[in-house]
């Protein structure tokens, strides 16, 4: 994972921000004012600065000034020589007193950084330890985000499944409903035809019997013809009630198709529920591995909070500013 140090102009921004504050420029003081940056690189680019600003300083000044300013200085430089040379003695013994105090300050102050070296270099191994198990937990986040975008992805793919076999289902369902209803409509339309025929039939029988009741009264004598003919009529109607009955049968054949054609289609629909439920399960599964990486990528983020808090209050050692 790429990522852009601390540069020199950004830690010259934070030394100005402090001096504008009234603070002395520290690594602590500009990190804090950065917010980011390692300690190495803070301290090499102060130390920079500092040499720099000591360039500056040695810079001599214009030789040009005003005449009045030229006698003013002249005045205030006698007045300030012959003091001096009244007071010059006391100035030595002290001076004498202050170089042998700046000494043991100089020796202590060596002691003290030779003290803050050592503890510098045990920072910067922590450091470097510290960095290195940062870059192995952003690796590790990284390979966490690169799986969570694959059973994403796994996830879309199985929804996607499962909206299209829940439009097939759909579909089925239509088309069992519309089959169903004409399926209906057929049998009450052959229902009312069979009922219309049984009624003529009745019809047509009741009539027969009427005049075969009034032959017989007004003609007794003509009682065997008319016998016959009411056999005939008889076996007429007989072979139209077995046409009927046949008629029947091979309605019945029809309905028993029908019926068969819909349990076919009502164990497709089962086999498509049974499909979709796997299909549930596994969507189920990918969302149980889908919350157990979110879970660790959780975890990984708290660690990694964790480590910079405890990067960013680690004792540092004293520099001189």
């Amino acid at each position: 994972m790429a990522r852009t140090g601390v540069q020199y102009e950004d830690v010259q921004r934070a030394i100005e921000s402090l001096m504008a504050r009234g603070e002395a420029p520290s690594v602590q003081k500009i990190r804090e004012v950065l917010g980011t940056g390692s300690f190495t690189t803070i301290s090499d680019h102060l130390r920079d600065w500092r040499q720099r600003r000591a360039e500056k300083r040695d810079e001599p000044l214009s030789q040009t000034m005003p005449d009045s300013l030229t006698e003013t200085l002249a005045t205030v430089w006698k007045e300030a020589q012959s003091l001096a040379n009244e007071s010059l003695v006391h100035y030595r013994q002290e001076a004498d007193k202050q170089t042998v105090e700046a000494r043991e300050a100089e020796a202590q102050a060596q002691r003290r950084a030779e003290d803050a070296e050592q503890r510098l270099s045990a920072l910067s191994e922590q450091l470097a330890q510290v960095q290195a198990r940062l870059e192995e937990r952003v690796q590790a986040l990284a390979t966490l985000t690169n799986e969570q975008e694959h059973w994403q992805q796994l996830q879309d793919k199985l929804e996607k499944r499962l909206t299209l076999a829940q439009e097939d289902i759909a579909a089925m369902e239509r088309t069992r409903e519309v089959d169903h209803e004409r399926h209906q409509q057929t049998i009450q339309a052959q229902e009312s035809e069979w009922k219309e025929r049984l009624a003529q039939e009745e019809a047509r029988h009741e009539a027969s019997e009427t005049r075969l009741m009034k032959m017989l009264d007004d003609a007794r004598l003509e009682k065997s013809e008319l016998d016959k003919q009411h056999r005939r009529r008889q076996e007429q109607l007989e072979k139209r009630v077995e046409r009927l009955d046949a008629q029947a049968a091979e309605q019945r054949k029809q309905l028993q198709e029908e019926e068969r054609r819909r349990f076919e289609e009502t164990s497709a629909r089962q086999q498509r529920e049974t499909e979709l439920k796997d299909m549930r399960a596994q969507l189920e599964h990918s969302s149980a591995e889908y919350s157990r990486l979110e879970a660790q990528l959780g975890q990984l983020t708290h660690e990694n909070k964790l480590l910079k808090e405890r990067l960013a209050f680690a004792p540092l050692p004293p520099f001189v500013c």
